[in-house]
């Protein structure tokens, strides 16, 4: 069924273009400083373990906040919210640029964590707040803008700005983009007080935040391990333990954290199983790539971060599709189209064609863009507009722990098939091997596409008879 296409208002235009700037920098940050490691552990004097922590306070900080973006947009209001963080953001990126040890530098990413954790999903609130359900599609596609580019741009950017400046521009380049950003902000968006957003749920918050903080740094003392370590093996179940905890109490509780009752709805239960499905298949085969590029075929930091380029330009490319057809549909086909274009990936060799990855990857972009991007839509679509600030950080959430299982799982894989293999050649059939693991999960993330796409079908059929009696009645 074609969606009928509505026209964006001048508003919501002005919103779109506002809160991409926030949006793009937040993303950017949590990929570009992983290709500088090496030169902080170096200029720093520090080892790589404690330089690790760069990147692993920005993330824990991100997700630690990101539960209490719904109540503080209830309270304050999204837009205020969003110019505070965007400004927290941007202080926190001046202090980066200025660290003179590891220690402050690490202070300094957990400060700009929290204003980066609080801008995707207040920004996504304002958004949805202007828009109708038939502009849920388009509005969706321009939100995935950033959430595709990161990961294909950042570690590109954050080279080529290490080699030809230092490591400390990859924080000044924030500055003058997240200054302009705010001062848009404060000029283009209405500036609404908040409301009465009831106690904060300091219960709920605590077990939410230390739940999504220990899965979040469990799996990625995983991924930096290779496996179980000790630091691991006390996180992961103490964060689960954590985020059960919180089920049971967001259930009892009048005004909760996050409110568990949606998924009492079918249709954004099955999308937002899907928007964890496909964090974990699309970003955990993304980390793969680059990898093979550098330890096989020999190509330095800059351009094997360039030749992720495709898969972006696939994920841009299939924009405008993602809302002409129903969601359930399109991120069904998108599902197939993503696990149709991993199984090349299977047979990588070390002489692979380099035109031959790049399409393929073009491809694979399309499946990422038609898939996760029409999820967002429905989960947001299945929801009356008062449950949006409730729904959004709960998406947030799905899709980065998602993301990092795909990558902590297939790290690990990867660092096993190439523990006892020497060679270009040997080293790219444990790519390949890896491969395997990529096209299960792909496999498993069309699972909850199909279950979506038989929800709206299904509410389509009743829908219908209510409808034509409509029609008959005038």
């Amino acid at each position: 069924m074609t969606v009928p296409v509505e026209p964006f208002s001048p508003a919501l235009r002005r919103s779109v273009g506002v809160v991409m700037i926030g949006a793009s920098l937040s993303f950017l940050d949590s990929t570009v400083v992983n290709v500088a490691l090496h030169t902080l552990s170096v200029d720093l004097h520090a080892g790589l373990g404690t330089v690790q922590w760069v990147v692993t306070a920005y993330l824990l900080a991100l997700a630690a906040v990101i539960p209490l973006t719904g109540w503080a947009a209830r309270r304050f209001g999204a837009a205020r919210l969003y110019v505070a963080a965007l400004t927290v953001f941007t202080v926190g990126s001046v202090l980066c640029a200025c660290s003179q040890s590891v220690g402050m530098l690490i202070a300094s990413r957990v400060l700009q964590g929290v204003g980066g954790g609080a801008i995707m999903p207040v920004g996504t609130m304002i958004w949805t707040a202007q828009s109708s359900k038939a502009q849920m599609g388009r509005v969706m596609a321009l939100i995935a803008v950033p959430i595709v580019l990161a990961p294909t741009l950042g570690p590109a950017i954050g080279g080529l700005l290490i080699q030809g400046i230092g490591w400390r521009a990859i924080f000044w380049l924030n500055i003058p983009f997240g200054v302009v950003g705010v001062l848009l902000a404060l000029r283009l968006l209405p500036m609404p007080r908040g409301g009465d957003a009831g106690r904060v749920d300091v219960i709920g918050l605590v077990l939410a935040s230390a739940g999504i903080v220990g899965v979040t740094y469990g799996l990625a003392e995983v991924g930096v391990a290779a496996g179980l370590d000790t630091e691991a093996a006390v996180a992961l179940p103490l964060g689960l333990a954590a985020l059960a905890g919180f089920v049971l109490h967001a259930l009892r509780a009048e005004q909760p954290m996050l409110d568990l009752r949606l998924y009492a709805n079918r249709a954004f239960t099955a999308a937002s199983a899907a928007q964890f499905a496909l964090g974990a298949a699309n970003y955990g085969g993304m980390i793969l790539m680059p990898l093979y590029f550098q330890t096989v075929r020999g190509d330095g930091v800059i351009l094997a971060g360039l030749l992720l380029a495709p898969t972006g330009l696939g994920a841009l490319l299939s924009a405008p599709f993602t809302d002409r057809y129903s969601a359930g549909a399109t991120s069904l086909a998108g599902a197939v189209v993503l696990v149709v274009s991993t199984v090349p990936f299977v047979f990588l060799t070390a002489t692979t064609s380099y035109v031959l990855l790049c399409v393929v990857m073009v491809v694979r972009g399309v499946g990422f863009g038609l898939s996760i991007i029409p999820a967002m839509t429905a989960a947001y679509q299945a929801l009356p507009p008062d449950k949006i600030p409730d729904a959004t950080p709960q998406l947030n959430v799905l899709q980065r722990v998602g993301g990092a299982i795909g990558t902590a799982v297939l790290t690990v894989v990867l660092t096993d098939r190439l523990r006892h293999r020497s060679g270009p050649a040997a080293q790219a059939d444990a790519f390949g091997s890896t491969f395997v693991w990529v096209l299960a999960i792909a496999i498993a993330a069309a699972v909850p596409t199909i279950l979506l796409a038989r929800v709206e079908y299904r509410a389509r059929r009743q829908a219908a008879p209510v409808s034509e009696a409509a029609d008959s009645s005038l």
